[in-house]
């Protein structure tokens, strides 16, 4: 993560730190020393980076078994669900035959129920491989399905555009 220190003669004893950017900027006093800032800027970065991705493959774990609780009644089982860097087109995949759930990290940063979305959208995969009736009937289970469809839609476009 890059880091750009902005000091202040205003400042007096708070250090802040913030995304802008893509970057994280510290606004520190002007009479703190090197040694004093690089530790406070270890300790915020800590912070902003878990307030960033707070998400991890036990996240995944967690809300995936929730999720078939409340709208698979609990009947599904699978070997592996994680967290994928590699899945640039896709949202998620799931391997039937291996019974492993991949989930774009990308989805780490967007709502909850987005995310909730795409684990049950996989998980209905475990039931019905392809996206027919029966698969669409399974994942709209899922109060929020259409929802977060029209989210993600209006994502991709504003990423297609560069927003």
């Amino acid at each position: 993560m890059e880091i750009v220190v902005k000091r202040s003669a205003r400042r007096k004893k708070t250090i802040q730190a913030r995304m802008v950017a893509g970057k994280m900027e510290v606004l520190a006093p002007a009479s703190i020393s090197d040694a004093a800032l690089r530790a406070h800027i270890e300790k915020l970065q800590i912070r902003l980076e878990k307030r960033i991705y707070p998400k991890d493959d036990l996240h995944l774990s967690q809300r995936a078994a929730a999720l078939n609780e409340r709208y698979f009644r609990g009947s599904l089982s699978w070997n592996s669900i994680q967290y994928s860097s590699r899945q640039e087109h896709r949202r998620g995949s799931c391997n039937c035959a291996a019974r492993t759930i991949l989930i774009s990290d990308r989805l780490a940063s967007l709502p909850q129920w987005v995310e909730d979305y795409v684990i049950v959208h996989e998980l209905a995969h475990l039931i019905e491989p392809n996206h027919g009736k029966r698969f669409k009937a399974l994942v709209n289970r899922y109060p929020l399905a259409e929802r977060a469809i029209g989210f993600l839609m209006a994502s991709e476009t504003l990423e297609a555009k560069g927003v």
